[in-house]
C-alpha cells in the first residue's frame, strides 16, 4: 500500500469515528455518505457532501449540549439522595434497573438525572408510560420543574396528540407510541436514551419493548436504557439485560393505617356479579363507598379522598351517590383516561374545597393526585381478557393483585399519616 493510500485509509477511519459525535438520527444517512466516499475515495464531491452533512449534524449536537436547561432536583424526594450514584451508573453502564417504591420520585426526576449525565444531546430521552393520562400529566410536571413551556424542552406524544418539537430533549409517550415508531424506524434513531417506566406492569406492550430493546442494544452501543419497576421482580429484569446493575430507592410515605370493611351483599363465592359487574353488586359497592366517606367525614371533614373504581360507569354511579349526600364544602371529581385535558388538569390543580376523587386504575401508578389523605379501595379493576369461545377480547371486573393494592395504598400518606 502506498503512503497516499495509507493516509486516505487513516482519514476514512478517523471520519468514520467522527460520525459517533453527530446527532443519532443523522447517523444512518452519514454512514451512507461515508460508504459512498469509501467507494469513490478520489471523488471530491462525494467527500464534500459527507463533510458538510457531518459538520451540520455535529454543530446541532453541540448547540443542544450548550443549551441544556438548569437542572434542579426536589431534595424532599428520596431519589435525590441517590442522584450521584444513579448519574454514575447511567454514564458507566448501557442498562440500569431502578427499583423505586411509591413516592420515590423516579418518574419525574429520572429524565432530569439523564440530562445531568449528559444524555439528551445526541437524541431525545424517551420515557414510556403505560397510560396516556400519565404521559401527559408527568410531561407537564417535568416541564414546570425545568421552567420551560410544555412542548419545547419537554414534550409528550399520545394517540391524537403530539406536543414534541425539534427543541425537545425529553419526550414522554405511551409504550404503544414507541412500539409504533419501531415500524418506521427500527433503530429508534431519534433517541439516545430510553426509560421504560412501570415495567412491573408487564403488559404486552412492555414485554414486546423489553424484548426488542435487548436486541437493539447490541446494535446501538450509544443507546442507553433505564428500566424502572416496583421493588418486585427487579432481579428478573436485571438478568434479562445480562445482569445489569440494580439500584433501589425507598419511597417517601408516612404511616398508612389499613382498615377493612366488607362489602354488603358480597357472598364471597367469587362470582363475577358479586364483584360489581351486576347491578346489585354495583349498588353494594356504592353503599360501601358512601359509608366509608361518611366515616372519613366524621374523622376529618377537610381531608381529600381518592377512591378507586373499575370503570367510567361505576364512577358515574358513585358520583351520583356521593352528590346526593351533599357534603359541605366538597366537590366530587372524576378521573379516567377519556376525560378532556381541561378536566384532567382540574384534578391536578386542587382548589380550596375538599375533594372526593373517583378514579380508575390510571391513578394507581406514575400519577400523584395532590393533597390525598385517604384512599377507599374496593379492590376491583376492569381487565381485558381474551375469550377463546367468542374469539374476542372482553372486559371483566376482577379482584386486583396484592401488588396493585399496595400501589393504591401508597397514594395516600404522602403529606401526612393516611388511612386506606
Amino acid at each position: 500500500m502506498s503512503a497516499i493510500d495509507s493516509t486516505l485509509a487513516d482519514t476514512l477511519r478517523e471520519r468514520r469515528r467522527a460520525v459517533d459525535g453527530a446527532m443519532s438520527r443523522d447517523r444512518g444517512r452519514l454512514l451512507g455518505l461515508w460508504s459512498r466516499w469509501q467507494g469513490k475515495p478520489g471523488n471530491p464531491q462525494v467527500r464534500d457532501a459527507f463533510e458538510q452533512a457531518l459538520a451540520a449534524s455535529q454543530a446541532q449536537r453541540q448547540a443542544r449540549a450548550e443549551q441544556q436547561p438548569a437542572i434542579t432536583l426536589d431534595d424532599q424526594l428520596p431519589i435525590a439522595r441517590e442522584a450521584e450514584r444513579i448519574i454514575a451508573l447511567i454514564r458507566d453502564h448501557q442498562v440500569v434497573v431502578i427499583a423505586g417504591e411509591t413516592g420515590s420520585g423516579k418518574t419525574t426526576q429520572l429524565p432530569k438525572l439523564c440530562l445531568a449525565a449528559g444524555r439528551g444531546a445526541a437524541g431525545m430521552i424517551g420515557c414510556t408510560q403505560p397510560r396516556r393520562i400519565a404521559a401527559r400529566a408527568v410531561a407537564a410536571r417535568v416541564a414546570d420543574e425545568l421552567k420551560t413551556p410544555l412542548g419545547t424542552t419537554v414534550g409528550f406524544q399520545v394517540r391524537f396528540t403530539d406536543r414534541v418539537s425539534d427543541q425537545s430533549r425529553i419526550k414522554f409517550m405511551t409504550d404503544g407510541i414507541l412500539l409504533a415508531e419501531i415500524a418506521s424506524d427500527r433503530w429508534l434513531s431519534s433517541y439516545d436514551t430510553i426509560i421504560v417506566d412501570e415495567a412491573h406492569e408487564r403488559s404486552l406492550n412492555i414485554d414486546f419493548l423489553l424484548g426488542y430493546l435487548k436486541q437493539l442494544l447490541h446494535k446501538r452501543s450509544d443507546l442507553k436504557l433505564i428500566v424502572t419497576s416496583a421493588t418486585i421482580d427487579t432481579e428478573r429484569f436485571a438478568q434479562h439485560f445480562d445482569n445489569a446493575p440494580v439500584i433501589s430507592v425507598e419511597g417517601r410515605t408516612f404511616p398508612v393505617e389499613v382498615r377493612y370493611r366488607p362489602l354488603e351483599g358480597d357472598t364471597g363465592d367469587g362470582d363475577e356479579g358479586e364483584h360489581g359487574s351486576g347491578r346489585d353488586g354495583e349498588r353494594s359497592v356504592n353503599d360501601a363507598i358512601v359509608a366509608a366517606i361518611d366515616e372519613i367525614t366524621r374523622i376529618d371533614p377537610r381531608g381529600d379522598v381518592l377512591m378507586f373504581l373499575p370503570g367510567e360507569r361505576e364512577i358515574r354511579d358513585a358520583h351520583q351517590s356521593l352528590e346526593r349526600r351533599k357534603y359541605r364544602e366538597t366537590e366530587v371529581v372524576p378521573l379516567y383516561a377519556r376525560l378532556s385535558a381541561a378536566d384532567q388538569d382540574h384534578v391536578f390543580n386542587p382548589g380550596p374545597r375538599r375533594r372526593l376523587v373517583l378514579a380508575t386504575n390510571v391513578a394507581e401508578t406514575s400519577l400523584t393526585v395532590p393533597r390525598i389523605r385517604y384512599v377507599v379501595d374496593p379492590g376491583l379493576a376492569r381487565v381485558k381478557r381474551y375469550s377463546p369461545r367468542q374469539k374476542l377480547d372482553r372486559l371483566h371486573i376482577e379482584p386486583i393483585s396484592q401488588a396493585s393494592a399496595n400501589q393504591r395504598m401508597g397514594r395516600c400518606g404522602r403529606i401526612a399519616e393516611g388511612i386506606c
